[in-house]
């Protein structure tokens, strides 16, 4: 059998902020290899799966040797010998040997890149790209990419108290020219900040690192970005926000320094609000904690027509917190992290959850990035509509992007960008009738 396990090798390699990371290698018995390069996250929900990290004074407490131990030891004795082509099988296989909620024993960081190593691999052997392999002669979209422009909370030592404003250009006919959109708006911001003297460098994930006196300027500097590029806001670019809230909750209730403020939960729900009103805002991510289901709630009825609420920190890619989200009317829309839920497997059934309930689905990097390219393959294949990556800028990052060019190319003249069909349907409906007007 081609697709049998015959080798697997884990190592210590580096990700973007230059700390420790893992790379799993698994061999075929039909000569095919696959990799998988774990991520990192800077903010991280308590209820995602956690990494491993050896403590100690060596890289400062982030050396992975344990981690690869687990891989080169536990891990490769028991997958050794299954077959590649049985994705579920391989993960459920790691998911019982780790026996945590959380994979803490393993760490997630061992368990996402041998998840991705296995299914690299699978597709290598038939000698298709992951992308086609994942769709199975469906035809899928390529996704809607959403970039960041600012970066600010725990990706730019809190220079903003929200931490991303990105930009999404929806009404593009492909990949390629919502890149070049993005492109103009991120050589424009630059530009602006410099001229401006509030530039202090790059954040963790590409964007502009400025200097703001409040929440509210980084998005009027993103408005007059837009515009400086040549383009119209909430024409042809929208703003997109990571508020990242479960960063700015302390003792009940949200601190946002920049502002000078102590929020509540329907005063955080009101000010993004206010913001949704007064800016081009298409989608927010996590605008309340991880464990507010009212905030969301509240925030997903006032907003939900018009504006995609993603579930990050709060959903953490996991099928069971999107079941229960919906079904409290909480977010219209997922972020689908693989080292936030440990496996593959376990990623795209959170995916297949939000999109059974009529949501919007977004798979994503992460701050401590790799130049792997899976999750561009992941979000085609898949269909996920969207791709959030961090800004336009930094090779781990234009990896991806590069790696989405690649794909529209290969796909032909049967390419499809998911452009706007990426929201859910009351969303993609009010852009659909904005952009008829």
């Amino acid at each position: 059998m081609k697709t049998e396990i015959v080798s697997v090798k884990g190592r210590q390699i580096w990700d973007s902020r230059g700390r420790p990371t893992v790379e799993a290698e698994v061999t075929l018995a039909g000569g095919a290899i696959g990799r998988g390069l774990a991520p990192a996250g800077a903010s991280r929900g308590a209820h995602e799966a956690i990494d491993l990290r050896d403590g100690g004074h060596r890289f400062g407490g982030m050396g992975v040797d344990r981690a690869v131990a687990a891989v080169n030891g536990e891990l490769a004795k028991a997958l050794t010998g299954l077959d590649a082509a049985d994705q579920d099988g391989a993960d459920r296989v790691i998911v019982d040997l780790d026996g945590t909620a959380n994979k803490a024993r393993l760490g997630a960081n061992a368990t996402v890149a041998l998840s991705m190593a296995v299914l690299n691999a699978a597709a290598a052997a038939e000698g298709l790209p992951l992308w086609r392999y994942l769709s199975q002669g469906a035809r899928v979209r390529v996704p809607l990419p959403e970039i960041q422009i600012f970066g600010g909370g725990a990706h730019a030592g809190r220079r903003t108290d929200v931490q991303d404003f990105m930009v999404m250009v929806p009404h593009a006919d492909t990949v390629r020219k919502a890149l070049e959109v993005t492109a103009d708006v991120y050589r424009a911001a630059g530009a602006l900040m410099e001229e401006t003297g509030r530039l202090s460098g790059t954040a963790d994930e590409g964007g502009w690192w400025p200097n703001f006196s409040s929440n509210e300027e980084a998005l009027v500097a993103l408005v007059q970005s837009i515009e400086k590029a040549g383009y119209r806001p909430g024409e042809d670019v929208y703003i997109s926000l990571d508020v990242a809230a479960n960063e700015l909750f302390h003792e009940g209730g949200y601190r946002l320094p920049l502002d000078n403020a102590q929020l509540d939960s329907a005063a955080i729900v009101e000010r993004v609000a206010r913001w949704a009103r007064e800016y081009p805002i298409l989608s927010i991510e996590d605008p309340v904690s991880q464990d507010d289901m009212t905030g969301m709630t509240d925030a997903t009825r006032r907003l939900g027509d018009t504006v995609q609420i993603i579930g990050d920190d709060f959903l953490v890619t996991n099928a069971g917190r999107v079941e229960i989200a919906a079904a409290q009317g909480a977010c219209n829309a997922v972020l689908v992290k693989v080292n936030q839920a440990g496996t593959v497997s376990e990623a795209k059934r959170a995916l297949e959850a939000a999109r059974a309930k009529g949501w919007s689905t977004i798979v994503s990097a992460r701050s401590g990035e790799t130049e792997d390219v899976t999750i561009a393959h992941l979000s085609t294949g898949w269909d996920a509509g969207q791709l959030k990556v961090g800004s336009f800028a930094r090779s781990e990052r234009m990896a991806k992007w590069n790696e989405l060019l690649r794909i529209e190319d290969a796909m032909g003249a049967d390419a499809v960008f998911a452009g706007a069909s990426a929201f859910p349907a009351a969303v993609a409906a009010n852009l659909t009738r904005a952009k008829a007007a």
